[in-house]
């Protein structure tokens, strides 16, 4: 208990001196830079942040993700002392307001609720977050709860789970892999019919390809955006391997040589 309170008080130590130094920065004599910022400039540093976080988990680089966590959290403590300096809120609220919301959504573990599996504490969460959420002001949609700022890939899957909710969904896969075929039939129409011209109608039948294809990775239980990731990782690793291959000439080749050396890419990446 003592070494666990120990920690506790070492961990508010080190976050109390880093939030002194982000109000420092922010104020006067501060950092330039850092006080010109707004929550609108910042937006854009936060997202980024997130990604490389992704990044570091994926490549299991462990020393870099300590390193991306402690630029993720500068994104809280910036927000955090912007809001601070309006009266919004503190860090401290922030700190409270989930500490409050970690005690009552578990309360399997601080209450006397029993949930012995992690699908019965999905189930608890998402009862104690309906009931939060009726003591809230009523959206005008269901839609509305799923915020437009987010990745697309996200926006699609979450919009797709929210109109399941309420039964407006395929029943299995089988019939989003026809509509994916359905959808691309239309965008290949359109290719067709609109080549040279105007292609904002092309642009809105890959939109609903790509909007299918996020509720079929829903369904398979996939998330898109890491097996997005996936594949860019892989497209690196075999184009890197290409490229090895031709000393960096291959802008020289034919498309056929091309179409070989990433077949050979390919096996070597099964082999290795």
């Amino acid at each position: 208990m003592k070494e666990l309170e120990a920690a506790q008080a070492g961990t508010g130590a080190a976050l109390a001196r880093v939030a002194a130094l982000m109000a420092r920065l922010r104020g006067p004599g501060g950092c330039p830079w850092d006080r010109e910022q707004t929550f609108d400039t910042i937006k854009r540093h936060t997202l980024e942040e997130t990604y490389e976080v992704f990044d570091a988990i994926e490549r299991r680089d462990w020393p870099e993700l300590k390193d991306e966590l402690g630029d993720l959290l500068l994104q809280v403590l910036f927000y955090a002392q912007m809001a601070s300096e309006v009266g919004y809120f503190n860090l401290q609220d922030v700190a409270d307001g989930l500490r409050a919301k970690l005690l009552r959504r578990h309360p399997h573990v601080f209450g006397t609720v029993e949930a012995d599996t992690p699908d019965a504490v999905l189930r608890n969460w998402e009862q104690i977050k309906v009931k939060e959420k009726e003591q809230k002001k009523k959206p005008d949609s269901l839609l509305d709860e799923v915020p437009r700022t987010m990745p697309a890939t996200l926006e699609a899957t979450k919009l797709g789970s929210k109109a399941a909710k309420v039964g407006f969904d395929w029943p299995d896969s089988a019939g989003l892999f026809a509509k994916m075929d359905e959808e691309l039939a239309e965008l290949m129409v359109e290719v067709e019919a609109k080549q040279g011209e105007n292609h904002e109608n092309i642009e809105v039948e890959f939109g609903d390809l790509l909007f299918t294809a996020m509720n079929l990775a829903r369904h398979l239980k996939v998330d898109p955006e890491t097996a997005l990731r996936r594949s860019t990782a892989k497209f690196r690793t075999r184009f890197a391997a290409m490229e090895r291959a031709t000393a960096g000439s291959m802008e020289q080749l034919a498309p056929e040589e091309l179409e070989r050396l990433w077949e050979q890419a390919k096996t070597l990446e099964k082999q290795a």
